[in-house]
């Protein structure tokens, strides 16, 4: 079925749920006014639609593969990725010194969903891209930005992340890859990178390479890493792509799904780099792209969340069975339909109220909204791609046998979507950096939080008490969970980690359903779904948190491979 871009919640979620007039009345995001807002998100629906949205099928059917040392693109994908790159998409929200539009991460949240809904394949080289371009905005030297932001901006160059090696993966201070100062300022970087999404294309007039590598003075673990700019083909000051640098892409990995996007083993010998930020300081720097792609890939897994419960609705719509109307009719249907449609609304309600913290952040520099930036991206991360996998294995049940058969594309949603909670940092390393880093301000900004979840739901109790009492119920089950979590050991911290994150993300969502059932009457029945039947799984969660590690560990190794 065709894909159709849900402008109307996006409309409802930023004028009415997470506050998008808040970033409007600062100086930085002045322009995004309604209006403006309304025109960009309605652009970029039409583009997700008419234009990505039918690549998705060819880009699984054909993919991405390595001729001679060169890679070859899914069908169609270099004339949707120009439209991109034509329409401004890459540098939504960069700097307009250097050719980017400005607006809030807020709004280039919503249009990265739509674009993931679309064709997640092709909006993974966008998306890195637009992490490079922040990495390189706030560490780069004056000479690099003036080079490399106005192309990749512009979507002439596109932009890599280079951590990964086949002894580092979430260890990255296990990286081996070398850097040799020369002469000239430069380093030689020599070293071998392993799964690097779109580390190559045919479309694209440089790919730009931000890689960890190790200078010879450099301690061991993450404090003597360094980051450096290496790029396919060597610029001169104007810009122009020169020699050929000695990066090589070795080998494109065999995956379980996107299969339009290629990913890489990538083969540094002597390569020509320029180091960016700080010598040994490259974590900082490359945590900047990470913090953007990790919103990103939760909205990765929205997007695809969207286009498989369109999907579904759509087939059972259609398909009869047992009776004289769709199998929509079937209570246990009707459940799956329900709940894919409520626990897309509270992911993407989470991720766009963390984009604008990020924005309100920048904007105004106020530390608490740094905070509550930093606390809710582990949670947009992880909860957004695990609601991107369970709804798209709902939508296959949904179509039944036929969701097993390829040709009705539910289980390519499936396929690609997987992998979304594994990248930029494993969902398990996201609950560890809400629970550990995130807390170690004593839990005060989660409690900022939960107070303003409960004085919501104070308010909301004059028009919806039973759901308005189970919401602040269930925040103040978290709050207190919250207080013992602080007072645990670490080991005992990760043990719940996971179950906490999902905890925090069950409230966080329900909080916004109940919000959006105040405002607009109409949605009170999809808020009764997510509060009633999925809001009561937190005290479950909670009662993990709290049992803390020694139950695992008494489990020995040898009675786990028994």
């Amino acid at each position: 079925m065709p894909y159709r871009a849900p402008l109307a919640d996006f409309r409802f979620l930023l004028g009415h749920v997470v506050g998008l007039d808040q970033v409007a009345a600062t100086e930085r995001f002045a322009e995004a006014t309604p209006e403006t807002v309304e025109a960009i998100l309605a652009e970029a629906g039409k583009l997700c639609e008419e234009v990505l949205a039918p690549l998705q099928r060819p880009g699984d059917l054909h993919p991405a593969r390595l001729e001679n040392g060169v890679v070859r693109t899914s069908p169609g994908y270099a004339e949707g990725y120009r439209a991109i790159a034509d329409g401004g998409w890459v540098g939504i929200a960069a700097s307009p010194e250097h050719g980017g539009m400005g607006l809030p991460m807020a709004v280039t949240t919503a249009v990265n969903e739509m674009m993931s809904s679309a064709c997640l394949s092709l909006q993974l080289n966008p998306l890195l891209t637009q992490g490079q371009i922040e990495a390189l905005e706030h560490h780069a030297s004056d000479a690099l930005k003036a080079l490399y932001l106005p192309k990749l901006i512009s979507g002439e160059w596109s932009g890599t992340m280079n951590l990964t090696e086949p002894q580092a993966g979430s260890d990255v201070g296990a990286v081996r890859t070398r850097a040799e100062p020369l002469e000239d300022g430069t380093y030689a970087i020599t070293g071998q990178k392993i799964y690097i999404t779109w580390a190559d294309t045919d479309f694209n007039a440089n790919v730009c390479h931000l890689v960890l590598a190790r200078l010879p003075d450099g301690p061991q673990g993450t404090r003597g890493i360094s980051l450096f700019l290496v790029p396919k083909f060597l610029p001169d000051a104007e810009g122009r792509p020169g020699p050929r640098n000695a990066v090589t892409v070795v080998s494109l990995e065999e995956k379980l799904g996107l299969h339009g996007s290629p990913t890489a083993v990538m083969d540094y010998d002597g390569a020509k780099g320029w180091l960016v930020g700080a010598p040994h300081k490259g974590m900082a720097a490359m945590f900047t792209m990470m913090n953007n792609a990790r919103l990103g890939v939760g909205v990765q897994g929205v997007g695809v969340a969207e286009a498989a419960t369109q999907a579904a609705v759509a087939y059972a719509m259609e398909r009869r069975q047992g009776g004289p109307g769709g199998i929509i009719e079937h209570a246990d249907v009707r459940r799956m339909l329900a709940v894919m449609k409520a626990e897309t609304f509270s992911a993407r309600a989470i991720a766009l109220a963390c984009a604008v913290a990020l924005d309100m952040g920048r904007a105004t520099g106020q530390p608490e909204w740094q905070a509550r930036a930093a606390l809710l991206t582990p949670i947009a991360k992880a909860y957004g791609t695990d609601v991107g996998i369970e709804v798209a294995s709902m939508g296959v049940q949904v179509h039944g046998g036929t969701g097993f058969i390829e040709g009705t594309g539910a289980a390519q949603f499936l396929r690609d979507v997987r992998v979304t909670a594994i990248y930029e940092g494993t969902n398990g390393i996201q609950a560890m950096d809400l629970v550990g880093r995130k807390m170690m301000d004593g839990g005060e900004a989660a409690f900022r939080l939960l107070q303003e979840i409960e004085d919501a739901a104070e308010t909301a109790r004059h028009r919806l008490p039973d759901l308005a009492n189970d919401v602040w119920a269930a925040s103040e089950a978290l709050r207190e969970a919250t207080e013992t979590l602080v007072g645990q050991e670490m080991q005992d911290r990760f043990a719940g980690a996971v179950p906490y994150l999902r905890a925090f993300a069950r409230v966080l969502g329900a909080h916004f359903h109940l919000t959006a059932a105040v405002t607009d009457p109409a949605r009170e029945p999809l808020a009764r779904v997510a509060i009633r039947r999925l809001l009561p799984e937190h005290a479950a969660l909670l009662a993990q948190v709290r049992e803390g590690a020694a139950g695992l560990y008494a489990l020995s190794p040898e009675d786990l491979a028994a």
